[in-house]
């Protein structure tokens, strides 16, 4: 696991490197988004305003709310509207409500045209007066409307018989006449006094019926998610995963980066770095199969998470660093030195750089160059070579691969006697008078075909 932080450099090599990659996701993301807006079809959605005159808390405005949205209206909207083709139950998924400023309730509907938008949110409006209108009258029965009416009929209907019969008693001044009439008055008081409270104690007395604020506008414009909506959003999911995708996998990436780390691994002292031209090293395989074709379109053929290779100077300096190893390996090696030069198979830049080692020794010591599979690694047995250097480029390869090409090594009795790492540097446009003769090529075909040629 890299324990490498994240940082906005390594975003920014992701879209220098993948930018092909990452583009042909994005087009893949914007028509699996027009593909989903094709299951889903348009909505359009229109809204009805409804006032509520009077002084109402906040709570009861969310209670009206709840009331305008509930089946007991809904399910009329529907019997009224009568579509055959949406059930009450797909209705109350269309409709909703909220409270909006100035004691309003803004009912909306959505359904698949503008013009039955527009209808269901009318009704559903109507409907909420209706009902909210026959809950202040103290009943949903609509039988029972005109209850508290007939109460007061009733009410003064009795009031009437009470004057008749204060006028049918004894007009005399006896006891009995006088208790009865005075009896009959405080019954005429109280009567009116219960329909006093009755009527302070009535909502409708104390706010005003509500009022549909006019027909629900048309919608012009297609409701969210729109198609435009899914083709974007489907183009924003697959490019951020595409990105997060590399992240993880250069999180979880095992590959060794450092010399240490490298030699550590192989169990083997550390002789050196070399730099091979990012122009000859870092070359892409030219596989003429249909799959490398199209990583090389991609830009999947060469790998995203190494750093960017350095400018290098003249190739002279590029020799010394090549020499600097052939010396070490003169005063590590006793004579006749020769070695087996072992380089990860598909490790092109190693085997370029291993080659060029090869010519700079000029034969002291003799190198043979041999290309290992890290999946099942092969060395050949030992015969006149005095131990093995690896050669191999940082960042390629696990601690787990490397230490089975070391016990590739000590299976066919090469003692690892050192390690060299492989970094490409990019070359000068005008390279210098010091670089290697043609003659070097042949000089090292010679020293392979004496110790067995390259493998």
């Amino acid at each position: 696991m890299s324990d490498d932080t994240i940082r906005l450099v390594t975003v920014g090599r992701i879209l220098r490197r993948r930018w092909r990659l990452l583009a042909v996701l994005t087009v893949v993301g914007a028509l699996v988004g027009y593909g989903t807006s094709m299951v889903f079809p348009p909505r359009y959605t229109a809204s009805a305003s409804v006032l509520l005159p009077g002084q109402w808390e906040e709570r009861e405005l969310l209670t009206q709310v709840d009331i305008a949205t509930s089946s007991s209206v809904v399910d009329r909207a529907a019997a009224k509207l009568d579509w055959h083709d949406v059930t009450s139950s797909e209705l109350r998924d269309r409709v909703s409500a909220k409270a909006a400023d100035g004691n309003l309730i803004k009912i909306s509907g959505t359904a698949d045209t503008p013009k039955r938008a527009q209808q269901l949110s009318d009704q559903v409006a109507k409907e909420f007066v209706s009902f909210a209108a026959r809950i202040a009258g103290g009943s949903t029965d609509p039988d029972a409307a005109t209850g508290t009416e007939a109460l007061r009929q009733q009410v003064v209907e009795t009031n009437r018989r009470i004057s008749d019969l204060a006028d049918a008693a004894d007009p005399g001044q006896t006891v009995e006449s006088v208790q009865a009439r005075t009896a009959l008055e405080k019954l005429r008081t109280s009567l009116e006094e219960a329909m006093t409270k009755l009527d302070q104690a009535d909502p409708a007395t104390d706010k005003a019926g509500m009022v549909v604020m006019g027909p629900a506008a048309r919608p012009t414009g297609e409701a969210p998610p729109t198609r435009t909506q899914f083709i974007v959003a489907g183009a924003l999911l697959f490019f951020l995963f595409a990105v997060i995708g590399h992240l993880v996998a250069a999180r979880a990436n095992r590959r060794l980066r450092t010399e240490p780390e490298i030699a550590a691994a192989l169990g083997s002292p550390l002789l050196g770095t070399v730099d091979v031209p990012g122009e000859q090293g870092a070359h892409r395989p030219q596989d003429a199969a249909p799959r490398a074709r199209i990583r090389r379109l991609l830009g999947i053929d060469t790998r995203w998470d190494v750093p960017a290779p350095q400018r290098s100077g003249d190739e002279a300096g590029r020799r010394i660093r090549y020499q600097r190893v052939c010396a070490r390996l003169r005063d590590r090696l006793p004579s006749p030195r020769r070695l087996l030069v072992v380089v990860p198979n598909g490790d092109a830049t190693a085997h370029q750089a291993a080659e060029q080692l090869a010519a700079e020794a000029q034969g002291d010591p003799v190198l043979r160059v041999v290309e290992v599979s890290t999946d099942r690694p092969t060395v050949p047995d030992r015969d006149t070579e005095s131990g093995a250097l690896v050669v191999l480029s940082a960042g390629s390869w696990t601690a787990e691969e490397l230490a089975g090409i070391a016990e590739a090594c000590a299976d066919g009795s090469h003692e690892v006697v050192g390690t060299v790492v492989v970094g490409t540097v990019l070359a000068r446009a005008t390279r210098s008078a010091d670089r290697p003769s043609d003659d070097a090529a042949p000089a090292l075909a010679a020293h392979g075909h004496m110790t067995g040629g390259s493998l």
